[in-house]
């Protein structure tokens, strides 16, 4: 990920709405110079609210309403991180996250989902399922959609709580997609019942009367039993309680009303209005904290007060981005004033829509085509992304990405008035010292470790570290007790993921990998790290984030930091050099299989090709979810319970991939080994991207294991032979156990987690002048 140019500002987009969704596609092609940016939102994906209902209706497959944010943040050369934040410490320029280290910032904007407001005496709210946020929606509906289509004989019945356009819409979907269902099993339409709960006397009051009324009539005429003017008192399992006394049972309750603000964005501090959301002048900026934007739901704008509609979270992108823009740059900013009415296309669940705009309204099934119109042309602005600028409007190509923006002159101009400041830092960036001169400084090292120490807790205390990070020597001093042996291994690569927390845990992983796949445990580590050119603040940032992740893999494995190294640099690369504690006679070693043994890898294969994909903006984010979560798992517990089961030989599996590892395995035991290649597991998305002649740069050098393999001539084509060849990072455990242990191993590393692992072959006698692997 190479930074050419050093970082003078974070910009933290705080939420994946509408609005920073078109920010990231308008910064993607033109980026901002020296500016870091970074957006932190608790999923790779988000709902386009347009076709939210359609999806739900079964017109839409969930990849054509979510937009990819990790695709596009890669777009947009952007930090990404996964995570949900629960607070803001503004006085420190900090977002507080649930399961990561506070990410700073320069300049925020937070353009978060909202939430249904719910009575203070609701009763279970365990028993609501929310329309917001929508991500849990959806996973709930999915189960809903799952549970007709296995069981559609048994009757259910729906509650929505909610008479506005949402409540109505969804209604309506919902009953035709599972009335559909039950269609397609030959069952009874009756065996599905719909109640909506509307507390106000009418549908959609803030509608006009020819609208209302028509809604009124259809969902009448469709079956659905209306209860107007019936304010919910509670909600308790299958059950749903209005003030009048009347009672309804429901298998599912779902509640789609007035919107609310996350509970910590209104403890933020920030000014706020009733609901919690963000109070904003015309130019989307914070009324109390002036280096805060907000935009969509996450705001109201005070002179402008409008509904939570997404077609205002979509109006709102492009001003958004201007100011954002205007303030690095110190200058004056643009005021917003939205629409004051808009057209809304409401869906009728059978493929019809109906328009209404202040006193008209129209119902038609051309009104659905032309709504199904815009709503895939706004997709695609998302789904076919457009070449980028540097920042002089030269295009680039999309396949670069990294830890900031790209830009020719690689310069934030602070004040624009200022060429003199910026030409001198020019020159001073130009002029960074080489040797010792690029080291990190000690002062920002210092803080780094006592920030880490402080939020992450003491490290695992050991007696075998005579001098470490504590003390202020030149080097730390480590003792092997008496009948163990020390075990030692080092790994450094560049970063493959734009998020130095989880980057600096995969390597940490994939660095302690070696010793558990000799039967060794963790004692200490040394670290060396490369931070891309910054002003010191952000250094600071990145090398806490970096660090964060490492000791806390550290941590987990009772392995303790010692010491480290670090230097500035034009990308952000890590690594670690591990020491690892052993019995000599329980030493898993590469030459230990014999015959008559089982394989078992422990995890799918295709991080390589799925990251080359990332980086040609070719990979789907959540196959990228899926890799990490692989290379984020540790192999320790995996090492453990292979040991318990005989296992004589182990190696990870990493940079010269299946083959090359396995390769070296049998050339160092002197056995055979026939290969079960379908019985390999594949990381979502590998075989697609392998298939597209998408291959990581490594792949080439690592098919010298082709010499290996008997047969390769009659199974080359099989479509998983290229990933054989696949470099892996993080990758899991290859080991030899006896076949009698096989079956009960795998059960143990299934129950520990490890849910790819699997026997891909077994081990014969070697014959002489033969290739010693028979894929099979």
């Amino acid at each position: 990920m190479n930074q050419s140019q050093p970082i003078f500002k974070d910009l933290v987009l705080l939420g994946g709405g509408h609005s920073h969704a078109i920010a990231l596609r308008m910064f993607g092609m033109k980026p901002l110079p020296g500016v870091r940016l970074t957006l932190l939102t608790e999923a790779s994906d988000t709902a386009y609210s347009g076709m939210l209902p359609g999806h739900v209706a079964g017109f839409y497959s969930r990849e054509e309403c979510h937009i990819d944010l990790r695709r596009l943040a890669q777009f947009a050369g952007a930090q990404f991180y996964v995570d949900r934040a629960v607070g803001l410490d503004l006085a420190k320029k900090r977002v507080l996250c649930a399961n990561r280290p506070p990410v700073g910032f320069d300049l925020l904007s937070i353009n978060l989902g909202s939430t249904p407001k719910l009575p203070d005496l609701i009763g279970d709210r365990n028993a609501i399922i929310p329309a917001k946020p929508v991500r849990q929606f959806l996973e709930r509906w999915d189960q809903v959609v799952i549970d007709v289509t296995q069981t559609p004989e048994k009757a259910r019945t729906i509650g929505i709580v909610g008479g506005g356009a949402g409540g109505v819409e969804l209604a309506l979907t919902m009953q035709h997609h599972l009335q559909q269902l039950l269609s397609a099993a030959q069952q009874p339409l009756s065996n599905l019942r719909v109640h909506l709960f509307q507390k106000e006397p009418t549908l959609l009051p803030t509608q006009n009367r020819w609208v209302r009324d028509r809604f009124h009539t259809l969902l009448t005429q469709r079956g659905i039993q209306l209860h107007l003017q019936e304010p919910v008192q509670s909600v308790q399992p299958h059950r749903l309680l209005c003030t009048s006394g009347l009672t309804v049972a429901c298998d599912y309750i779902f509640w789609v009303t007035q919107a609310a603000a996350p509970d910590w964005l209104a403890k933020s501090g920030l000014a706020a209005d009733e609901d919690g959301f963000v109070l904003v002048d015309d130019t989307l900026r914070s009324l109390s904290h002036p280096y805060v934007f907000a935009a969509g739901d996450s705001a109201t704008m005070l002179n402008h007060p409008r509904p939570k509609a997404g077609v205002f979270a979509v109006r709102q992108g492009k001003p958004l981005v201007d100011n954002l823009r205007r303030t690095i740059h110190n200058k004056p900013l643009k005021p917003f004033r939205p629409q004051t009415q808009y057209l809304s296309l409401i869906g009728t669940g059978d493929g019809e829509a109906i328009a209404a705009r202040g006193s008209f309204g129209w119902q038609s099934t051309l009104l659905w085509r032309w709504k199904d119109r815009i709503d895939r042309a706004f997709m695609q602005r998302f789904s076919e992304l457009p070449q980028m600028e540097d920042s002089e409007g030269r295009g680039v190509g999309s396949g670069e990405w990294g830890v900031g923006s790209r830009g020719s002159d690689g310069f934030l101009a602070v004040s624009d008035a200022s060429t003199q400041a910026k030409t001198q830092t020019q020159t001073a960036s130009a002029m960074r010292c080489a040797g010792c001169g690029a080291k990190v400084g000690s002062s920002i090292l210092g803080r780094v470790l006592q920030r880490v120490q402080q939020e992450r807790g003491s490290h695992p205390e050991r007696s075998d570290i005579l001098i470490g990070l504590e003390a202020p020597d030149d080097a730390a001093v480590v003792q092997v007790p008496a009948g163990l042996v020390m075990v030692q291994t080092i790994d450094y690569f560049p970063a493959l993921l734009n998020d130095p927390f989880v980057f600096g845990q995969i390597s940490a992983n994939h660095a302690l990998s070696d010793l558990f796949a000799m039967g060794a445990q963790p004692q200490s580590a040394l670290a060396i790290a490369t931070i891309p050119y910054a002003q010191p603040a952000n250094v600071e940032e990145t090398l806490y984030q970096l660090l964060s992740g490492a000791m806390s893999v550290l941590h987990q494995a009772e392995a303790v930091l010692i010491g480290g190294h670090t230097t500035e640099g034009a990308e952000l690369a890590f690594g670690m050099s591990c020491n690892g504690l052993a019995q000599p006679d329980r030493l898993l070693r590469k030459s230990g299989m014999k015959p008559g043994q089982a394989l078992i890898l422990t995890k799918a294969i295709g991080t390589g090709t799925l990251f080359a994909a990332q980086m040609q903006l070719q990979a789907k984010g959540h196959w990228i979810d899926g890799a990490i979560a692989s290379m984020l798992q540790s192999n320790q517990q995996a090492a453990t319970c292979l040991l318990e089961h005989h296992a004589t030989a182990c190696t990870d599996v990493t940079g010269f991939g299946l083959m090359g590892h396995l390769a070296e395995m049998v050339q160092a035991s002197k056995v055979a080994v026939t290969l079960n290649l379908a019985a390999i597991p594949l990381l979502e998305g590998a075989l697609e991207m392998v298939e597209k002649g998408i291959l990581s740069s490594l792949q080439p050098q690592n098919l010298h294991a082709l010499q290996a393999i008997a047969n390769a001539s009659t199974v080359n084509t099989h479509p998983y032979f290229p990933l054989l060849f696949d470099p892996q990072t993080s990758g899991g455990l290859l080991a030899a156990v006896p076949i009698e242990e096989s079956d009960r191993c795998l059960t143990a590393l299934h129950a520990l987690g490890y849910r790819h692992s699997t026997v891909i072959g077994y081990t014969l006698p070697l014959s002489e002048q033969a290739k010693p692997i028979t894929i099979v």
